[in-house]
């Protein structure tokens, strides 16, 4: 049996829209969860559930009309910044 792994994506956003961002996911269950990386800079981590890529991309991608949402590359992390 294959185990399936959540997908992690490092944003910056405005470190004012934090809790929105987290209330937005949270209201639909289940696709994904925010961790907060950097708030002074407002680097989030989104934790994507497998099989839920699509509908928070397409989350994100109506936000990014509202709010400033910048994609980072994962790589300038440690893994410690990204455990859940």
């Amino acid at each position: 049996m294959t185990q399936l792994e959540t997908i992690k994506q490092v944003y910056r956003v405005d470190r004012k829209e934090i809790s929105f961002l987290r209330f937005i996911f949270e209201s639909y269950d289940g696709i994904a969860v925010i961790k907060t990386i950097d708030p002074q800079n407002g680097v989030i981590c989104l934790y994507i559930a497998p099989g839920c890529e699509h509908d928070a991309e397409m989350i994100l991608k109506d936000l990014k009309t509202e709010i400033m949402i910048e994609s980072l590359p994962i790589e300038s992390f440690t893994s410690e910044d990204l455990e859940p």
